[in-house]
């Protein structure tokens, strides 16, 4: 098959679809891989780099995208990709369709089968390709939130970890999942006091003994969300349902209860973001205040140390990718957990939380690919 690789141009967006070693793989299994030139950019890698690895370098995005049978990225297809994709083309990337209706009307008229890093499964129930980089962001997040709870970005000027004699940040995590477990691990290295709020008593459990009672647990309801959001310095969104818009979870009406000048990191961003007065952001300029609260949604935060993010993602990635290439849509219908993060397809959406979240028609995949 004829794997293309366009270089990312969604802003500050330095990761890469596939590195020169995942490159190698996809040549070793008897595939050509064509590769936008200095698409590795971000990661250090050259043209050079890819050539070694026996792919093939193109000049522009639209070569890659017109000599592409299938099209692997990182972030969701900007309009100006999404226009350049085909019928029978397939996309692999990230796509977070649920927040985005344009995205969401534009994908379907292109024709192309679309299939959703964030929804592929695994057979634990987990979301494998999700996970990868759900750790990175959710350790950026207690960075990002030291970085503003500085006096200088506008913060409380607080220390995350105090000093000795000195109480240290008081930091709530909405969400147990993969984002939350590794905020907290952060937050109580750094010394944070750390509570953790989700609404699976099992999940609870685990975390209270993964922690081995250095952070509170909380089951999730009303009252001791606004308990612990009143009280915190730092709140982490770290809420997750899977391809659908996440709740909003700290409405606008709590800002003023808070403490002045503490911060919301909303790591769900990409999913529309847990709270009310969230907006994406970028890293040129990832933080904005409302009613005195410091709010940081920067949409892509892995991207931030993109050749960490590459290889974590293309480590998970790679087996996926490698079967579609090697059967292409067959994969799909082959592999229950490919099938689940199946999104678009023969100009149909194929998900039904990103159909329900934006009031638009449902395909089941055996009618999408009838």
């Amino acid at each position: 098959m004829k794997v293309g690789v366009p270089k990312e141009i969604k802003a500050h967006e330095y990761r890469v679809g596939l590195t020169p070693g995942a490159a190698r793989e996809y040549v070793a299994a008897g595939h050509h891989v064509m590769i936008e030139t200095n698409a590795g950019g971000g990661i250090g890698a050259t043209d050079d780099d890819y050539r070694n690895a026996g792919a093939t370098i193109l000049t522009s995005a639209a070569e890659v995208f017109a000599s592409g049978e299938m099209i692997i990225k990182v972030k969701e297809p900007q309009p100006s990709e999404w226009c350049q994709l085909r019928e029978n083309q397939i996309l692999f990337t990230y796509l977070h369709l649920a927040p985005d209706p344009d995205q969401a009307n534009g994908l379907p008229k292109s024709g192309c089968t679309a299939i959703a890093y964030e929804t592929v499964t695994d057979a634990r129930g987990g979301l494998p390709l999700l996970a990868p980089m759900s750790e990175v962001a959710g350790r950026l997040a207690i960075e990002a939130a030291g970085s503003a709870l500085k006096r200088s970005a506008g913060g409380r000027g607080l220390l995350i970890g105090g000093v000795p004699g000195v109480q240290p940040a008081r930091i709530v995590v909405i969400g147990g999942g993969v984002v939350g477990t590794h905020a907290a691990r952060m937050a109580v290295g750094l010394g944070a006091e750390v509570t953790i709020i989700d609404r699976s008593i099992l999940r609870l459990r685990e975390l209270d003994e993964l922690f081995a009672g250095r952070v509170r647990t909380r089951f999730s309801t009303i009252d001791p969300v606004e308990e612990e959001v009143f009280a915190a310095d730092v709140v982490i969104g770290a809420v997750l349902v899977p391809g659908a818009s996440a709740p909003k979870l700290v409405r606008r009406s709590m800002l003023s209860s808070m403490r002045k000048r503490g911060v919301l990191v909303d790591v769900a961003i990409d999913q529309g973001g847990c709270f009310e007065t969230s907006h994406p952001t970028t890293h040129a300029d990832p933080t904005y205040e409302v009613d005195g609260i410091i709010h940081y949604c920067v949409a892509n935060m892995p991207g931030a140390v993109p050749l960490t993010s590459s290889q974590a993602l293309n480590n998970a990635t790679l087996p996926f990718g490698l079967a579609l290439a090697n059967k292409g849509f067959s994969a799909v219908l082959e592999n229950p957990h490919l099938c689940a993060g199946l999104n678009v397809h023969r100009g149909r959406l194929t998900y039904r939380a990103v159909a329900e979240s934006l009031g638009l028609p449902f395909s089941p995949i055996d009618q999408a690919a009838a």
